[in-house]
């Protein structure tokens, strides 16, 4: 397993983590054996958003043994009402319902607490100003939780809460299809066959900037509808074709900021699916030739740090290169960290030659040239 850092936290996550949606009415024999797995292979992370108690006791007896470096990451705004998991903002409901979370995991922190499903402005306002994140703030004081973050399907909505400082980590539906749909309130519409009927060109700018800036301030991502809620992987794919487990994984943590990817197994065949990404050579990781040939969708002139312009015959890592530079110019100017990050690089935009042998492997018609010329003029070298 490789392990990321995830953002500024100072946790060390593997890439591939556990959704808790599979794990929903399993025995305890059927929920044994996947954790048993899932450790073995060096999980260490899972999103638990699920309020149902005896889901948290199965998972808290679980990772017991594993408490200690096993970071757990558990949804406030969450409850069990009449047997049913339903999403609240009553402050006094969220105190409740997070209190006896703690009692069903047995344990007295959480590693991350996630202020739960905030798709709207209304919403993140009065998430902000009604009490909710000040609870979370009067937790993380305590240690009850280490670090806060939010769960969203709305660039626009992510985006204002991790520019507010309130939210070290990022809990996004990320994946090819839904990165080229514009900003919403109404998550219903990423998987609306709708959405998909006229073609789609590029990543929305409104996702791009939040990716980018997730990444200049050091707020992780861990990612939710990896496949698109398994849609991906079959024909019926929005995109016209089927992507593979290991595609969709790689698109995922290729895009900045991201740390992990909460696989939403609900068998030990899909649980290995997942985790034969990190056993994947290039060519089954790689994505590029399947996305150029999408009926509907295309990404030209687009960068995707896919890596198909290497090798550079100077040693420049262009795929690199190009992420520092639109980072750069997302911020408007150069962060610190972004100009140390570039001038530690081996090879820089200004030692391009010209050649032109990347342009030629580019799937996507990327004008690479032209991309390292303006970062020799953005970074001076």
């Amino acid at each position: 397993m490789n392990y990321r850092r995830l953002g500024n936290t100072g946790l060390e996550v593997g890439e591939i983590a556990l959704g808790c949606e599979g794990f929903i009415g399993k025995s305890r024999a059927e929920a044994d054996k996947m954790f048993s797995l899932a450790f073995e292979s060096g999980v260490n992370c899972m999103d638990l958003y699920s309020p149902n108690p005896d889901l948290q006791k199965l998972v808290g007896e679980a990772i017991k043994p594993h408490r200690q470096k096993f970071v757990l990451q558990s949804h406030l705004c969450t409850e069990w009402s009449g047997g049913q998991y339903r999403a609240t903002r009553n402050l006094k409901a969220v105190k409740t319902a997070f209190e006896s979370s703690l009692k069903n995991l047995a344990t007295d922190y959480i590693d991350v607490g996630m202020i739960h499903y905030v798709d709207s402005l209304a919403l993140l306002e009065k998430i902000l100003s009604g009490g909710i994140a000040d609870y979370a703030l009067k937790l993380r004081r305590q240690g009850t939780i280490r670090h806060i973050g939010m769960s969203s399907h709305n660039p626009e909505v992510a985006l204002k809460a991790v520019e507010s400082g309130l939210i070290e980590v990022l809990m996004f539906s990320v994946n090819p299809c839904y990165d080229l749909l514009p900003a919403g309130e109404d998550c219903e519409a990423l998987w609306s066959e709708e959405s998909y009927s006229a073609p789609l060109f590029n990543i929305e700018p409104s996702r791009e900037k939040l990716y980018e800036t997730c990444q200049r301030q050091g707020v992780g991502i861990d990612v939710m509808k990896v496949f698109g809620g398994g849609d991906l992987l079959t024909e019926n794919s929005p995109a016209g074709k089927a992507l593979t487990a290991v595609q969709c994984i790689h698109y995922a943590l290729t895009r900045p900021a991201v740390a992990c990817v909460m696989s939403g197994v609900h068998s030990e065949s899909e649980l290995m699916s997942s985790l034969a990404y990190e056993s994947a050579s290039d060519k089954e990781r790689d994505f590029a030739e399947a996305f150029a040939s999408f009926p509907k969708m295309s990404w030209k002139g687009h960068c995707m740090y896919c890596g198909h312009c290497a090798p550079c015959p100077e040693g420049i890592d262009v795929a690199t290169v190009t992420k520092f530079l639109n980072l750069a110019k997302a911020q408007g100017a150069v962060p610190e960290t972004v100009r140390e990050h570039y001038a530690s690089l081996t090879a820089h935009g200004g030692d391009c030659i010209a050649c032109g042998a990347c342009e030629k492997r580019c799937p996507f018609g990327v004008q690479v040239i032209q991309n390292m010329a303006e970062a020799k003029t953005v970074f001076g070298r």
